[in-house]
């Protein structure tokens, strides 16, 4: 799923383990959510979201091959 964590967290001068002390996550989850290893939970989606003050599909894209 690509996504805009990276580029909102840099954005803000955020390390990713302010970043994930913010949402309640470790540095190595926010790690692989930007690396695109590891999809977020609709909950942890949904946390980033409100903390970037923005939608979750602002910053989540699930790539759903041109759908």
């Amino acid at each position: 799923m690509d996504n805009q964590v990276t580029k909102r967290r840099e954005e803000r001068e955020l390390s990713q383990g302010e970043l994930a002390e913010a949402v309640g996550v470790t540095r190595q989850t926010i790690n692989s959510i930007e690396r695109e290893r590891y999809d977020p939970s609709l909950e942890l989606a949904f946390k980033l979201a409100a903390y970037f003050d923005c939608r979750v599909d602002d910053l989540f894209d699930p790539d759903l091959d041109g759908e």
